[in-house]
């Protein structure tokens, strides 16, 4: 091999180690696919549906209220939901109204047209914090109160109780396949 070809071998040698690691640290860091599994977001989100998670943004902001979040369910799975609840906050579910320390908030994303079409699956059975899975009275700092828009048919705080920021893998907004439902949530 002369110079000018081990110079060029070389190059392109440096190059895909450097894409490698790029794609390494972009995939474990920074962003990564997830595939929705089962109807617990609908009409939100729809069973593999595929979307990018931004694992970033929570070093540089806490959650907000109505993000879709994953986080680790368990060690083998996660799970994709919206957060309701923040640390401070007292959450109460009447007559399918939210109610965030006694305040009743707007739920926009669950009063669709694509909701009304689902025989009910909006509607949320009526709850308290205090009768979840640990039986707070407000949720502690470190945690999130999460839900599925397919309120009669998802596993989420109600189950489970309330997450741990630090199981939040990130937040959730661009679905990228199938193509006719490529957009921001």
């Amino acid at each position: 091999m002369n110079n000018k070809q081990s110079g060029e071998w070389f190059f392109w040698v440096k190059l895909s180690v450097i894409a490698i690691v790029c794609a390494i640290v972009v995939r474990g860091f920074l962003f990564s696919p997830i595939v929705v599994d089962g109807p617990s977001m609908q009409p939100t989100l729809y069973d593999n549906d595929r979307m990018i998670v931004n694992k970033f943004i929570y070093y540089l902001s806490k959650p907000n209220r109505f993000d879709v979040v994953v986080f680790h369910a368990s060690e083998e799975k996660d799970f994709i939901k919206r957060v309701i609840g923040l640390p401070g906050e007292h959450v109460a579910v009447k007559d399918n109204e939210l109610y965030i320390n006694d305040e009743e908030i707007n739920q926009d994303f669950l009063k669709t047209e694509d909701m009304k079409d689902m025989d009910h699956h909006n509607e949320t059975e009526d709850f308290t914090l205090e009768e979840l899975p640990g039986a707070y009275q407000e949720i502690p700092d470190g945690y999130v109160l999460v839900l599925g828009d397919n309120r009669t048919n998802s596993t989420d705080s109600r189950v489970f109780g309330l997450v741990s920021m630090n199981e939040i893998v990130g937040k959730t907004s661009l679905i990228y396949w199938p193509l006719n439902r490529v957009g921001l949530l």
